[in-house]
């Protein structure tokens, strides 16, 4: 074994988790197992992957728009993203295929985690007359979908490089079967539902 891959094994084992699975790991997860009466510990719902993606229909029309997604979306989440290209070609927008015209990152395990505890107690805080996520955009097996419409409100973007405003959809992926299991997870993970 190289020199190199020993050094990465142990800074990995060494790097300690993140707080909000530390969390799920201690109390959330047996919350949810004495609220919902699971019989396994298997059947808890527990959070799969995140993905975050950045839709730039101008990119048809100027190239240099998804550097800057690109740039946005690798300083948020930490992970260089995807570029999507259009599948066919629209003449109506201009469109041919195989043009860029987004981005998206999808993040697993200790970057998801980290990134979950940002956006939950940094990044939806500082939204502008926030006053909640819509408990109704579930689709149906406990899935999450939100948008966010700007980038700013991640403390990691410098807001004097902003060349323009770019929002952003999250899909937060879970185990669950049901969107109230679901709803219980991601509210116990944090996340400011709307009281309906």
């Amino acid at each position: 074994m190289s020199e190199t891959t020993e050094m990465t094994e142990q800074t990995a084992a060494e790097r300690p988790a993140p707080r909000l699975k530390e969390r799920y790991r201690s109390e959330i997860r047996d919350a949810l197992k004495s609220e919902f009466g699971y019989a396994n510990v298997m059947q808890i719902p527990g959070v799969t992957k995140v993905v975050v993606n950045m839709g730039v229909g101008e990119a048809a029309r100027d190239s240099k728009l998804i550097d800057g997604a690109i740039r946005d979306l690798t300083t948020i989440t930490g992970q260089k993203p995807r570029v999507n290209r259009a599948k066919k070609s629209i003449a109506q927008f201009k469109l041919r295929e195989g043009m860029p015209i987004g981005a998206n990152v999808t993040l697993r395990g200790d970057r998801m985690w980290e990134f979950l505890d940002r956006l939950v107690s940094v990044a939806l805080p500082r939204i502008r007359d926030f006053r909640g996520l819509s408990p109704k955009q579930f689709d149906g097996k406990g899935n999450y979908t939100f948008g966010l419409t700007e980038q700013s409100m991640f403390h990691e973007i410098d807001q004097d490089k902003i060349d323009r405003v770019r929002g952003m959809d999250i899909t937060v992926v879970t185990t669950a079967e049901t969107d109230d299991e679901g709803r219980a997870l991601l509210r116990a993970l944090g996340f400011p539902f709307k009281e309906n």
